[in-house]
């Protein structure tokens, strides 16, 4: 496995954990990241330690220039994309929905939802088969919270995942023919950082019970649909929501 692979939001937590072991599999990896300079570049740093190749890039690519800009960088670095993991993407403060606000809803939907759709831009200019690319394969990173309606007062959340589900599903139609696979990976309970936006472990620990597994889930069992859903053992899965949920 081979190739070159862009993860967004990836200088932690799930995305750091797919960087990682794409890296392992022989891909060069551009580590994306917003804020989070010092983080994005230990992960690059485990990389090349390993023996890999890896650059840490930054933009925030909520905003459409800035995912040009991501993508002009790493065919300089790396080269054209093979794989797009669009990970990147935040829960937002918990907010009852008499208490919404546009400023709120704008900040979760740039960061969930359009930047998915610039990322998809970007990767489908160089990996188009019509315009003279390779194919390739998009990830979209969802949530159950899309089908369960995600934790109280996180209405913002789980609709943005929503979008992002119909964005898979009408992207695979769109970008089939073109060469392309899309799917979208939606993780259940999984032990990281996000959930300090609403109680961090004690709100894990609160939840883990209720998951028929038993736990949470680890950022690397996501990591590990990933890469098998980029692999071509998953050559002919396209347009499918996947979920890592522990059956929750």
């Amino acid at each position: 496995m081979t190739g070159i692979m862009i993860v967004t939001g990836a200088s932690r937590g799930i995305g750091a954990a797919i960087a990682r072991k794409a890296a392992v599999s022989g891909y060069a990896v551009a580590v994306n990241y917003h804020r989070s300079a010092a983080a994005a570049e230990a992960v690059v740093a485990d990389i090349l330690t390993a023996g890999g190749r890896a650059v840490a890039l930054c933009a925030d690519i909520s905003r459409s220039e800035e995912a040009a800009r991501l993508f002009a960088e790493v065919d300089r670095e790396l080269g054209a994309p093979d794989v797009l993991v669009n990970n990147a993407g935040m829960i937002g403060a918990p907010t009852p929905i008499e208490a919404a606000s546009a400023a709120h809803l704008a900040d979760v939907f740039a960061a969930n939802v359009l930047s998915m759709f610039f990322c998809c831009r970007e990767a489908t200019l160089r990996m188009s088969c019509r315009r003279g690319g390779n194919g390739g394969t998009i990830i979209n990173m969802s949530s159950v919270a899309a089908r369960h309606g995600g934790l109280p007062n996180e209405a913002h959340y789980a609709a943005s995942k929503g979008a992002i589900d119909s964005l898979t599903l009408a992207l695979a139609k769109e970008l089939g023919p073109q060469g392309i696979r899309v799917n979208a990976v939606r993780p259940g309970l999984i032990d990281t950082a996000i959930h300090d936006a609403h109680g961090g472990r004690a709100a894990i620990d609160a939840l883990a019970p209720g998951v028929p597994l038993g736990r949470a889930g680890t950022a690397e069992e996501v990591a590990d649909s990933v890469m098998w859903l980029v692999s071509s053992a998953a050559a002919y899965v396209h347009g499918a929501l996947v979920d890592v949920s522990g059956g929750r």
